[in-house]
């Protein structure tokens, strides 16, 4: 699992050790990684970089395979934002979204193709089924949202790598489904301060957002507030489970009965 050393990831480790899976934490901040292993119950080994340096997500799988001698489950949860209205967004921030959160996971599935095809066809002459999962994490503001134009962008373009590869790994019995979430109390919707910052390479990148708006933003969903990460891991934890054996090419909203122009 990628970005698993905080937030959302961290929950979503806790569930799937915690239902006996052996988990990979993969973050860019090595030292957060080590101490999530280190406090979680459950069989789990540590992966740290950028995941947007060449070489990276290969080296990821790589690392499971060392580890544990097979590929289950990949999910694809690393991200960030650099917010801002479109006029005002330069080239390299555009870029950059769309290399954390598009190009980074189209990389790791590569990477990752052999171990979650290949078994699916010694086990159809044998005449099992065995399914293996992918989740990809997207965005309730893929379908945009005012002033995330590149966020919203990238997003958008995970659905339909999403939908694609649920096309063709589906005779292979591999589930490739992804799941939205809105509004989650994690460190990138905190009320945003000068110093909350987040050193990604040689860029340092504010998050978090104002007071007010997030008071907004809470007053927008349905059921009234945000999701715990431990909340928005349940729909994590559903995609990698049997529960959705039968379940492919789906988005699954996961944001409180907010819509944002979600309709898939």
């Amino acid at each position: 699992m990628t970005g698993a050393a905080r937030g959302i990831g961290r929950a979503a480790v806790e569930l799937l050790a915690s239902n006996g899976a052996k988990v990979v934490i993969s973050d860019l901040d090595q030292d957060a990684a080590t101490e999530a292993s280190a406090q979680i119950s459950g069989d789990t080994a540590v992966h740290s970089g950028n995941l947007c340096d060449e070489g990276a997500p290969e080296a990821l799988v790589a690392t499971a395979i060392e580890q544990y001698g097979q590929l289950d489950i990949v999910v694809n949860n690393a991200g960030y934002i650099t917010d801002g209205p479109l006029h005002k967004l330069s080239d390299q921030s555009f870029q950059d979204m769309l290399d954390i959160h598009t190009i980074v996971p189209f990389r790791v599935l590569r990477a990752a193709a052999p171990y979650l095809r290949d078994p699916a066809k010694r086990e159809r002459a044998e005449g099992i089924e065995v399914f293996r999962k992918v989740v990809n994490v997207t965005s309730m503001a893929a379908y945009g949202n005012a002033g995330q134009a590149n966020y919203s962008a990238a997003k958008s373009g995970l659905i339909g790598l999403t939908k694609t590869l649920a096309k063709e790994w589906g005779s292979f019995k591999v589930n490739v489904n992804a799941v939205a979430f809105g509004l989650v109390d994690t460190r990138l919707t905190q009320a945003k301060t000068d110093e909350t910052v987040v050193t990604i390479g040689d860029k340092t990148v504010h998050v978090g957002v104002p007071e007010q708006l997030r008071s907004a933003m809470n007053s927008l969903v349905p059921l009234g507030r945000g999701a715990t990460p431990a909340e928005a891991a349940g729909g994590i934890g559903f995609l990698c489970s049997p529960w959705s054996d039968h379940v492919t090419g789906q988005v699954l909203n996961v944001g409180g009965g907010l819509a944002l122009g979600m309709t898939a």
